[in-house]
């Protein structure tokens, strides 16, 4: 069998431009590119500014069935039709989340794609990048800071110490501190008070940041976050404590979309990282709506599956920013198809269509789904070595039976000559205005009537259900003028149900939604579904464990 490159070997090897020249490309003037070394820069505010008004590309979502531990290589896919797409003469854009240091030690790995599709500097990228979520980790905890000081220098506000809802966040999996007590040690350290700490990427500040138009939006947004309630149960907000212009000043650069380029130097911005299972998944409006500008195609991702990341991209992200979807595409493999129909991981090796017909049950749910969104659907095959004829056949039967097309992709082995065919249907699907595209309900649906509709028609559950006093939260948030935000749901990327072994497409299961979380700032309410932590905690033997560096001082083990 042949040896294969790691893809960080792949990575170091690559031919990077200039980011200047990547820029130029794109008609974005060096002034207008402020540069982290040579091959990073974030995209000038101003520059932004200048396009607004301008015809807008394509926008095509890729997509996925839910994750299996064989691996779908949706950011792969993701690069690797951008590069394709450009290779059929399309001027085309690839726009993603920034990677997380928590499951980049923990259990997942980095998110800059793989083989030769792939963003660089990969190393960087999976790292501190260009800092912005340590910008958003520090304005996030600017804000808690800020309450408790509040809080010691007398509660001029009246804040009920009982009622803080504003958690700390760090970028990094830590189970301790999902529950803690703090300003213990007596007088000097103010009043003791139950709270606890979310990954960072489940920040309202991270949201706000991928969601705000510009800084003047953003810093509204963060004046709009409610951090406490008094006893009156009145709402505290974050620009009562006077937090929201400090806070947009830290993430003033931030707020800027950082480009990079593809192994192809083939133009990406990757900006904002929430996860798609305990927050909205997407990368920021900001990035998205530029390359729309500046190109004829922008493909972007959602993170995790279709029931996850597509739903939040559709009823979130397109639904506040105006952004209507041409395409998508969902990435499926004929691995994660026999994983789903009951081959354990160490038995994939070995050809077994029957499993693939069964396991594509997860596919052809998540094909139904993103059309009940009036998208056009396209599924790209990622191929494997492994993969024989008779299952590939299987699966491309099995898709064709659903009313669309499955289509094999090489770019991981072969970059942009890999994925032509597929790059020529997104093309085709796009170009035939078939996308008749609205989100899955009205704004003025009441809350707890949201979510059940998503537990319907997303999970196909029978319901969801709640104890009164969510549904009660819920009811007082309409009260107040929150009714007509979309609902976020924080539930496992695993299955369609909350139970993260029930594989394939389940029916009839119940959603339990534990707690519920307004996001004033962002526009949404979270709903936290079934065991679903927000701060993530790390495995038996996390990645870290193989992350060095080598003699030569390069870095080992990202991938």
């Amino acid at each position: 069998m042949a040896e294969y490159k790691s893809d960080i070997e792949i990575a170091r090897a690559a031919k990077k431009k200039p980011i200047m020249e990547v820029g130029s490309k794109l008609g974005i003037p060096a002034e207008h590119l402020l540069p982290y070394g040579h091959d990073k820069a974030k995209i000038s505010a101003d520059f932004i500014a200048s396009k607004r008004g301008g015809k807008d590309g394509k926008l095509i979502l890729v997509t996925a069935i839910n994750p299996t531990p064989a691996g779908e290589g949706k950011t792969t896919t993701t690069v690797g039709l951008g590069d394709g797409l450009n290779r059929i003469g399309k001027k085309a854009i690839t726009c993603i989340r920034e990677a997380s240091l928590g499951p980049n030690f923990g259990v997942k790995g980095g998110a800059a794609g793989g083989g030769y599709a792939q963003v660089v500097p990969m190393e960087d990228m999976n790292l501190h990048f260009t800092g912005d979520f340590h910008a958003i980790t520090t304005a996030h905890n600017l804000l808690s800071a800020l309450i408790d000081n509040h809080i010691y220098w007398g509660n001029e506000l009246g804040i009920d110490t009982r009622r803080v809802v504003w958690r700390r966040v760090m970028d990094m999996n830590d189970r301790a501190l999902r529950g803690i007590v703090c300003s213990l040690g007596g007088v000097a350290n103010g009043y003791p008070r139950e709270s606890g700490f979310d990954i960072t990427v489940a920040s309202e500040v991270m949201a706000i940041l991928c969601l705000a138009t510009d800084l003047k939006d953003l810093q509204k947004r963060i004046g709009d976050i409610i951090v406490a309630y008094r006893r009156d149960k009145t709402p505290v907000y974050a620009r009562d404590l006077k937090a929201d212009g400090a806070m947009a000043v830290v993430l003033k650069d931030a707020m800027q979309p950082n480009l990079v380029q593809t192994l192809e130097n083939n133009p990406a911005f990757v900006h904002g990282g929430p996860f798609a299972n305990i927050a909205h998944g997407c990368n920021s409006v900001v990035a998205t709506t530029t390359a729309l500008k500046l190109a004829d195609y922008v493909v972007t991702e959602a993170g995790f599956g279709a029931d996850l990341g597509a739903e939040k991209f559709f009823d979130i992200k397109c639904r506040k920013a105006g952004l209507k979807p041409a395409a998508a595409v969902i990435v499926a493999t004929v691995r994660a198809m026999k994983m789903n129909g009951g081959v354990k991981k160490e038995d994939l090796g070995k050809e077994n269509v029957e499993a693939v017909r069964k396991g594509c049950a997860n596919l052809g749910r998540h094909i139904e789904n993103v059309k009940q969104f009036g998208v056009p659907v396209v599924v790209a095959m990622n191929h494997f070595v492994s993969d024989t004829d008779a299952e590939i056949a299987a699966m491309k039967d099995y898709v064709a039976g659903q009313g669309s097309e499955a289509i094999l992709c090489k770019h991981w082995a072969h970059g942009s000559a890999g994925i032509e065919e597929l790059a020529h249907k997104v093309v085709q699907l796009a170009e035939s205005g078939s996308s008749q595209f609205s989100p899955l309900y009205p704004d003025e649906m009441p809350l707890f009537e949201k979510i059940n509709t998503v537990v319907k028609r997303i999970y196909r559950g029978s319901e969801a259900i709640a104890d009164k006093s969510v549904r009660d939260q819920l009811h007082q948030w309409e009260q107040a003028g929150y009714g007509n935000l979309p609902v976020c749901m924080a539930k496992t990327q695993y299955s369609f149900s909350t139970d993260p072994n029930l594989r394939g497409a389940p029916t009839g299961h119940v959603v339990p939604v534990r707690e519920v979380r307004l996001s004033a700032g962002a526009g949404f309410v979270v709903a936290i579904c079934g065991e679903i932590m927000t701060m993530p905690g790390l495995p038996k033997a996390p990645s870290s464990e193989r992350i060095f560096l080598n003699e030569m001082g390069q870095i080992e083990g990202l991938f």
